[in-house]
């Protein structure tokens, strides 16, 4: 037990703290707030505290439970909805109303529902850390594997499946002459990363369903990407379509700092939405962390790490894990508050010296790896960034970029015409692309990789060409670059554009993709031998199969097949016309200038 000398803010200095450890967990004061040792000084600890600390007092006692900060983790978590310390915003709701009272605590999981446990390991058999000795299926769609906590190794003295709660034990491992009781829940720190066997380079994308990312700037599963963009540009409508839509099994959305209103539409939201994969709630397979800006910001730090440490539980399982951090810049700032509370030097614009050290750790914790139990399973992290005006030369943003694989820039004047996704495809990049390559041409076929470079080339060819039309103006061009602008459009407005309020068209398969840009692209090859052979570019550019490649996006994955294929030929026969009409006309002229000679 200490006594609190100083208070600034979420800081707190308490002295008499000799018995405690760096990172221990305190109860602060009276009322008992969660904080946690960040310094020690001597007898001295210096403590951030998770709550506010409005009406502590000089002289309260400090408490420390000789833990560090951490998470209960066990069947239930899947669906929940947290605040930054995994303490459950519903039963804190029902015990303190519409706004949390301070010093409040809650079982991260209800402790007496009862799971049915099926074993898998047998009596007798050697386990270790991170072994699997059973399953409990948590919900329709995701077993929950029962794994053998940190520094434990032994032999299953006894097991047995059954109907247990999450005090009960479901096992007995014998460890020399100790033996050790296994329940269904256990206890992970949050500042450690989770121990595995091997990290693999990954090789397979994590599929979208948003056209600009999945075809031009994929990330691979285990891997990285920064979503950085100024007020109102979309990063986090962009997070919820990515939690929605991609592939992970498991999603891990963490609000970092966010205001109330955009954290409340996914809390509203996602308990009502229809997985795509399964048909079920997409709540069943979510984890949320709300932690919004109104709440005390060293609780975002702790928020972050939460988030991180319930993804690796999972991925230990052998699933795949998506971690959307909205955003880092925010947590950023939490640090540069406690660091000038601490009077530390600082570093540019005020923030740690330390900032890029933690984003790199925070960023590293993604990966493919081969659990201690065997498992395969990964974590990708998708961190949005906030950079001031949307300067990216900021510390946030350039500490995020040294360690991230994929930049998806977002740019505001796309935002502001109502492009979604708003990312800009001239200053994004994705550095997976050569690794998801083969994954490429195995499952879709070397077509798409060729379409896509064509594509990207077109695009920045379409930019290069708009700068000279602001000069000399679009009459000026001829027609082969004013069939170059035609397409430019054509791959903007028709593939990149989305509609995240539309049903079909808000997530768009690899299938789907191929074949709209595979259209595009044929109009493109075809338009530009009709303008070749003397056909104008007005006249290529009002063909009705063209209209018909904008409608494709709307078109249901079931259909998509055969409507491309007659776009196709439609585009085909419409342009052979043309030629055909042009060669007609060129010769009928030839012979008039025959005869009149």
């Amino acid at each position: 037990m200490g006594i609190i000398e100083k208070i600034a803010g979420p800081l707190v200095v308490a002295r008499d703290m000799s018995d405690s450890n760096m990172y221990d967990v305190v109860k602060v004061g009276d009322a008992r707030l969660v904080g946690e040792i960040i310094q020690l000084r001597g007898e001295k600890a210096v403590i951030q505290v998770y709550e506010d600390t409005t009406g502590v007092k000089p002289g309260e006692p400090v408490a420390t439970t000789a833990a560090p900060l951490s998470v209960s983790l066990g069947p239930g978590v899947l669906g929940q909805i947290y605040d930054g310390i995994q303490r459950p915003l519903e039963i804190l709701q029902k015990k303190s109303g519409a706004f949390i009272a301070r010093g409040i605590s809650a079982d991260p999981i209800a402790m007496d529902k009862k799971w049915k446990f099926v074993a898998t390991a047998k009596k007798g058999e050697i386990v270790h850390e991170g072994s699997i000795v059973g399953y409990v299926q948590e919900t329709e769609y995701v077993k929950h594997y029962i794994m053998i906590p940190k520094g434990i190794r032994g032999k299953i003295k006894n097991i047995g499946s059954g109907t247990f709660n999450l005090k009960e034990e479901v096992a007995v491992i014998e460890d020399k002459s100790e033996e050790i009781k296994i329940t269904m829940m256990q206890d992970r720190p949050v500042r450690n990363a989770s121990k595995f066997a091997k990290k693999f380079r990954s090789e397979e994308p994590l599929i979208t369903g948003q056209r600009i990312i999945d075809t031009f700037f994929p990330i691979a599963k285990g891997g990285s990407a920064a979503v950085p963009g100024p007020f109102g540009a979309g990063k986090t409508v962009i997070q919820h379509q990515l939690a929605k839509y991609t592939d992970a099994d498991i999603v891990v959305y963490v609000g970092c700092g966010e205001r109330g209103n955009e954290m409340t539409e996914i809390l509203t939201e996602f308990p009502e939405l229809k997985d795509p994969k399964t048909g079920r709630p997409l709540i069943e397979r979510t984890v949320l962390i709300a932690n919004t800006s109104n709440m005390p910001v060293a609780a975002r730090e702790a928020s972050v790490y939460t988030g991180i440490t319930i993804a690796e539980y999972f991925r230990d399982m052998g699933y795949n894990v998506a971690i959307m951090a909205d955003s880092t810049s925010r947590w950023a700032e939490a640090m540069r508050e406690i660091s000038a509370r601490l009077e530390e030097m600082p570093g540019e614009e005020g923030y740690p010296a330390y900032l890029s050290k933690r984003l790199a750790e925070y960023y590293e914790r993604s990966g493919k790896i081969e659990s201690l139990g065997g498992k395969i399973g990964s974590v990708t992290i998708i961190g949005a960034v906030s950079p001031p005006g949307g300067d990216i030369s900021e510390p946030v943003s350039q500490g995020t970029l040294r360690v991230v694989k994929a930049f998806w820039s977002l740019d505001a004047s796309l935002a502001n015409a109502r492009h979604f996704p708003s990312i800009n495809w001239l200053n994004s990049y994705s550095l997976y692309l050569d690794a998801l390559d083969p994954w490429y041409k195995k499952n879709i076929g070397e077509r798409y990789i060729e379409n896509r470079q064509e594509a990207m080339r077109l695009l920045q060819r379409e930019a290069e060409l708009k700068d000279i039309v602001q000069l000399v103006g679009e009459d000026a061009l001829p027609d082969s670059e004013k069939v170059v602008l035609d397409i430019g459009r054509m791959l903007r407005e028709d593939y990149l554009r989305q509609s995240a309020f539309d049903e079909i068209d808000a997530y768009t398969s690899f299938k789907k993709q191929g074949l709209i840009l595979g259209s595009i692209l044929h109009f493109s090859k075809r338009a530009g031998e009709a303008v070749s052979k003397g056909v104008s570019s007005q006249r290529v550019s009002t063909i009705k199969a063209r209209a018909e490649i904008s409608r494709m996006k709307t078109i249901p994955e079931k259909e998509i097949e055969s409507h491309s294929k007659k776009i196709n030929e439609e585009i085909d026969k419409e342009v052979n016309a043309l030629i055909r009409e042009e060669e007609g006309e060129v010769s009928e002229a030839r012979a008039e200038e025959k005869v009149s000679k």
